[in-house]
């Protein structure tokens, strides 16, 4: 009998493990033999565990992440996590790695990536950093404090993770397209959520991307995840009780600083204006 994970076999942000028993129970209302679409198909739990649980379906994971990459990779990234465990020693978990320890692990991470061209970043991330705080280069990682993480057991191989998946890549809109119109449809809708961290996804997000989302979501059947915090469903709510206020500001001019807290921490300030020309000609007057 095939496994079924009920966790993503390497880090990723915004795994859905904590969903997934729910998720088992949702799944049960959709035909046997749909065709389930994994529009932000992240780390592939989602097309995982419908792929176990209907697998006469067609489940169709949009890997526009490359975690297929990462789990190619996990002899490597086994071998690399030995390394490091062996570096830090019988250091305490969770202790800060300072000194010798810190630089020794830095030159065999920069060992890593000249001499095999590559280094799971989210993994050795996790490994060495606390609260997600996931960097994908050496560069961003020697901002940042390290700590002993370092799991003691390697990672299973997972070889069987996304066996029965159609595996695409690109972007969530063209794949979409291609199935919109297709009977028997159900779309598996898990974008980054608005106001959290996105830092790890390839492309950048701004509201309008995160409003975008919510069209291929009309008139489709359809399993959407979000949280409290992106507030997007109170956002929803709101637009659909002023269906009439339009853009307030149509037609403004646009005024953006860049401003700076720190070398980790930065903002842009938005001031957004219109100069109503018939009211000050009336002034005027």
């Amino acid at each position: 009998m095939r496994k079924l994970y009920l966790s993503a076999p390497l880090p990723f942000v915004g795994q859905k493990r904590m969903f997934a028993k729910e998720f088992i129970k949702v799944l049960e209302q959709y035909p046997e033999d749909a065709v389930f679409v994994d529009l932000f198909g992240g780390s592939g739990l989602l097309s995982h565990i419908t792929k176990c649980q209907k697998p006469n379906a067609t489940v169709v994971y949009n890997d526009f992440d490359d975690y297929r990459h990462r789990l190619a990779n996990i002899p490597r990234t086994n071998l690399l996590l030995a390394d490091l465990r062996t570096i830090v020693g019988d250091m305490p978990k969770n202790c800060c790695i300072k000194g010798e320890k810190r630089d020794n692990i830095f030159v065999r991470l920069e060992q890593e990536e000249r001499e095999y061209g590559y280094i799971d970043f989210i993994t050795i991330s996790s490994a060495l950093m606390f609260s997600m705080k996931y960097k994908l280069s050496i560069p961003e990682m020697k901002k940042e404090a390290l700590y002993n993480k370092i799991r003691k057991a390697d990672y299973p191989l997972s070889t069987d993770y996304l066996e029965g998946l159609d595996i695409v890549s690109a972007d969530y809109k063209e794949v979409y397209e291609r199935y919109k119109n297709r009977p028997n449809v159900v779309f598996l809708v898990d974008p980054p959520y608005l106001s959290t961290e996105v830092g790890t996804y390839k492309m950048y997000w701004k509201m309008s991307d995160y409003l975008d989302v919510l069209t291929v979501l009309r008139d489709k059947d359809f399993i959407y995840f979000t949280s409290n915090k992106s507030s997007i469903i109170e956002l929803c709510e709101w637009i659909g009780a002023n269906k009439t206020i339009g853009n307030p500001f149509e037609d403004c001019k646009k005024v953006e600083f860049n401003a700076h807290m720190n070398y980790n921490a930065k903002y842009t300030d938005i001031m957004l204006y219109k100069k109503r020309s018939s009211l000050f000609a009336d002034k005027a007057a």
